[in-house]
């Protein structure tokens, strides 16, 4: 027997829990400003320079768009799923109600290494530039304290020295960020808005100030040629480069968490979910057709900040500064929703009875899952602190990937299982939109390393163990304790 909740559950759940457990306080503008949180990262300074150098040139405009239409196929079937199920949890929840408890379990595992693994990487990103950033006003943290016991630390001279002990601001920001979290959602999401606002406006602004300075030159070839080599160039160039700019888009799927804190859920979880990624989509693309104008693509070859080389061009020398604040505002939103979606899919589960209660004790005044905040303020904080995680980043993607396959296959099921429930936004050509979502997934997941598919199966397996050991025995589901 295949034990799975129906929709009809998920949605009494949603209520009587929402009367003693999270609170609604999230309009349309804050799922909007989330979703850009967790999208518009410091990628888009380093991303562009280096599908640019690598693989499009100029047409690394094309690969943004193409990886936007391949990225709203799976924003379609999440937008539809969070308007029909508005409850926290995501991917897990949704597959709960369609693939059963097992695959529920599966994908809530798998959704650890996109928001446990997100954040802790991006952590150690925003220490560099922080410590970057401090230099500047002549601050120096002892190099000891900005790198993990296993990495080596490189000196200003190019030589290294022995390893560090501890990327203390890399645990500072994860630790902040979690109690910002415990304190509410809604001081949570204002945060967000304000640090979205920030990077949006240094993204606008080197927008605006580059513009006059764009060489129509720079443009020319366009698509430059292929080198004979799948990937360099040409159109298989764009193609390879929408591949990778592709990860520069996940994080909409965090919106979806959030959907039993939103006010209007069935309207406004699709606003969230799209519109983030619409705009995104806009930004990263002006973004890309101004850089590319401003010097030729081949000036960003092994480039580790194309966008300040873009812009020194232009002479405003002052932004520089600004663009390595706009990263850690950017990196800063990406850890805060990567957490909130953290905390959030664990609630669901132990709500289900597939973790300890503890995952799921909301805080009688702050109406927040604050022990489970306090879980991952420690257990990200070792990750960040002390361990080099930067090979780990295609198991971010990885997972991310599996999640967004199951959701498209799901809502495929649903329409001809429960064709008859309620949906305030629907997918429209189905199943060919699910479809072309599973199929842009599985094929961005062949590309990835073979470490990648082996790191994913041993995680996979303890989970497994896991759920046989603990969970199975503990499902409110098998129990009939609903």
């Amino acid at each position: 027997m295949r034990f799975k909740k129906t929709i009809q559950q998920l949605l009494e759940e949603q209520t009587s829990t929402n009367e003693k457990g999270l609170k609604r306080s999230l309009g349309p503008f804050n799922l909007v400003a989330l979703g850009i949180g967790a999208i518009v990262g410091a990628g888009i300074f380093s991303l562009t320079g280096i599908v640019a150098s690598e693989n499009a040139g100029p047409a690394v405009i094309l690969s943004f768009v193409l990886a936007g239409i391949a990225c709203a196929f799976c924003a379609l079937c999440y937008a539809e799923y969070a308007s029909m199920i508005p409850v926290a949890g995501s991917a897990y929840t949704y597959t709960y109600a369609t693939l059963g408890e097992f695959m529920a379990w599966i994908i809530g595992w798998d959704l650890v290494l996109e928001y446990a693994l997100a954040s802790a990487t991006v952590a150690v990103s925003w220490s560099s530039y922080a410590v970057k950033l401090l230099t500047q006003f002549h601050i120096n943290i002892p190099v000891e304290l900005t790198a993990s016991p296993f990495d080596p630390i490189k000196l200003a001279d190019g030589t290294t020295t022995k390893a560090g002990i501890i990327n203390l601001p890399a645990v500072f920001i994860v630790a902040l960020l979690s109690l910002v979290l415990v304190k509410g959602t809604k001081e949570s999401a204002t945060i967000n808005n304000l640090l979205v606002i920030l990077k949006i406006s240094v993204i606008i602004l080197f927008i605006a100030l580059g513009w006059s300075f764009i060489n129509p030159e720079h443009y020319t070839p366009f698509i430059p040629e292929n080198t004979g080599e799948f990937g360099h160039f040409g159109w298989s160039g764009i193609i390879r480069g929408a591949a990778v700019v592709f990860f520069g888009f996940i994080g909409f799927d965090a919106v979806s968490t959030a959907a039993q804190e939103a006010k209007n859920p069935q309207k406004d979880m699709p606003i969230g979910i799209i519109g983030s990624l619409l705009v995104a989509t806009v930004l990263y693309v002006a973004f890309s057709y101004v850089m590319t104008g401003l010097v030729p693509y081949t000036a960003f070859k092994n480039d580790a900040s194309p966008a300040a080389t873009a812009f020194a061009v232009t002479g405003y020398h002052f932004l520089n500064s600004a663009l390595i604040i706009a990263i850690l505002a950017g990196y800063t939103s990406v850890i805060l929703v990567m957490l909130m979606g953290q905390s959030r899919v664990f609630y669901s589960m132990s709500k289900d009875g597939l973790l300890p209660a503890f995952f799921s004790h909301v805080h009688p005044r702050f109406k927040t899952p604050w022990k489970s905040n306090l879980f991952f303020l420690v257990f990200v904080s070792l990750l960040a602190g002390l361990v080099p995680i930067s090979d780990l980043g295609h198991m971010v993607s990885i997972g991310t990937l599996f999640a967004f396959s199951l959701v498209a296959l799901g809502v495929i099921i649903l329409r001809k299982t429960n064709p008859e429930i309620p949906r305030s936004f629907k997918v429209p050509f189905v199943p060919l939109i699910p479809i072309l979502g599973i199929g842009v997934c599985l094929f961005l997941m062949t590309g990835l390393p073979i470490e990648s598919w082996e790191r994913l199966f041993i995680w996979m397996a303890i989970g497994i163990v896991f759920y046989f050991l603990y969970s199975k025995k503990h499902s409110k589901l098998r129990n009939k304790k609903y």
